[in-house]
């Protein structure tokens, strides 16, 4: 016990020691005191200058000129004014004293803290993104703190030579996080490029279809250039990767082809145009809505309840879709009704083709409404009514409903029997007689 007194009381003297020896240095005091005089002065100059650059850099809420959009991208970079100018302030103290006591460590020391809290200002204030906010809080801000302190080259040596093996292939730590680091740029710099591709693609007049697939075709390229600048820039040769991707295509090839068969499909429909977004179908198998989204995968189908149908795009191609929106045609629908069979049936088409062409929806291109005798039923004369209509009788317009309600007020005002099933019953001989 007395032997580790005796090693901590040498260890707090030769400490006292080395801080008095560097409280009596000229250079030192001086030196801290700059960078004391450093960082008021950039605080002052802060708080005076900043109302005034966020008062002549705002521009009007509704504004979008070029001019507009540089002054709001500029005014983002506010949060790092006030260490960078005590960055500079400090570098120029460095100068003097370094022509003055040939020694600045201590300033240095100062001016690395002073970057380490611009860093920590970018990630806090101005990234927004949650993938690159998460990226400048593990490694960003812990390599800006180790510099402030350092000890970056001890530790970047040391990432160096630590191996990390994989497989037929090896890594140094250094080389993972420069992946890593690069990976998560360029696939932040991918989406934010496929949006504005996809932004600038919305605004030219071609087909949606078209529209799909070139925004498709540029996502494609766009992280496929952004994977390969990823491998090149962190140093993996693309051959060392030759019997991953040949696993890959054995999986694609037996274990994927029900993937690789939609995705073509997709392709497929995004150029013929023969279903896009906006198109009510009808498939084989009973699925029936508009197609509201289209993957490289699946159609999203909604139903006029609000359900959503996720169809594979195979089956766009290996069976009957009926698509009632192809080309923005209308759309001929039909309604069925009986009349008595005491009816002059010869007045009906002059009965209820008015009433029903007197409907706003029904259109008289290409034709009228007509109305055509089906057939003799068993409990009245059976007749049906066509009709054209720009839309989809989905639920949403009822123009079927619509429809009938015109032809029973019609046949109603014109005095016509609408007949309901009825059965003659013939009884031969007597009926039997009940005890009494």
């Amino acid at each position: 016990m007395e032997n580790i007194l005796e090693t901590a009381q040498g260890y707090a003297t030769s400490a006292f020691d080395v801080a008095f020896a560097w409280l009596i240095n000229p250079a030192n005091w001086s030196q801290f005191a700059l960078l004391v005089v450093a960082y008021l002065a950039a605080v002052y100059i802060t708080r005076k200058i900043s109302p005034r650059l966020v008062a002549a850099l705002t521009p009007a809420t509704d504004s979008q000129t070029v001019l507009s959009k540089v002054r709001r991208f500029v005014l983002i970079f506010l949060p790092l004014l006030m260490p960078l100018l005590a960055f500079g302030l400090t570098a120029i103290g460095e100068q003097v004293t370094r022509s003055i006591f040939g020694s600045g460590e201590v300033i240095a020391f100062g001016k690395r803290v002073f970057l380490f809290l611009a860093v920590r200002a970018f990630v806090r204030d101005m990234l927004t993104d949650p993938m690159l906010k998460a990226l400048g809080k593990m490694v960003l801000i812990p390599l800006a703190a180790i510099y402030a302190l350092g000890f970056l080259d001890p530790v970047l040596a040391w990432m160096e030579t630590t191996i990390i093996p994989l497989g037929n292939m090896s890594f140094s730590l250094l080389g993972l996080l420069r992946f890593l680091v690069v990976a998560s740029v360029m696939f932040w710099l991918g989406r934010w490029s496929n949006d504005q591709s996809n932004a600038l693609i919305d605004k030219q007049e071609m087909r949606p279809a078209t529209r799909q697939l070139a925004a498709k075709a540029a996502e494609i390229a766009i992280f496929g250039a952004a994977f390969l600048i990823a491998m090149n820039i962190a140093g993996i040769p693309l051959t060392s990767l030759a019997v991953l991707t040949g696993a890959l295509g054995v999986g694609i090839g037996f274990g994927l082809q029900k993937i690789a068969s939609n995705f073509v499909s997709g392709v497929i429909l995004l150029l013929e145009g023969q279903a896009t977004v906006g198109d009510y179908v009808e498939l084989d198998g009973g699925e029936a809505g508009t197609i509201v989204r289209m993957t490289a995968r699946a159609a999203i189908l909604e139903t006029y309840d609000g359900k959503w149908i996720v169809v594979p795009n195979e089956d766009f191609i290996v069976t009957r879709v009926v698509n009632y929106s192809d080309s923005g045609s209308a759309n001929r629908y039909s309604v069925d009704f009986s009349v008595s069979y005491d009816t002059d049936i010869n007045r009906i088409p002059d009965i209820v083709g008015p009433a029903v062409a007197a409907l706003d929806f029904v259109l008289d291109q290409p034709e009228n409404p007509d109305v055509e005798l089906d057939g003799f039923g068993d409990s009245g004369v059976d007749f049906v009514v066509e009709f054209w209509v720009n839309g989809i009788d989905d639920g949403k317009n009822k123009y079927r409903s619509h429809v009938r309600f015109a032809v029973w007020n019609a046949l109603k005002d014109a005095g016509i029997e609408i007949p309901f099933p009825q059965r003659v019953v013939e009884i031969k001989g007597s009926l039997p007689q009940q005890p009494a």
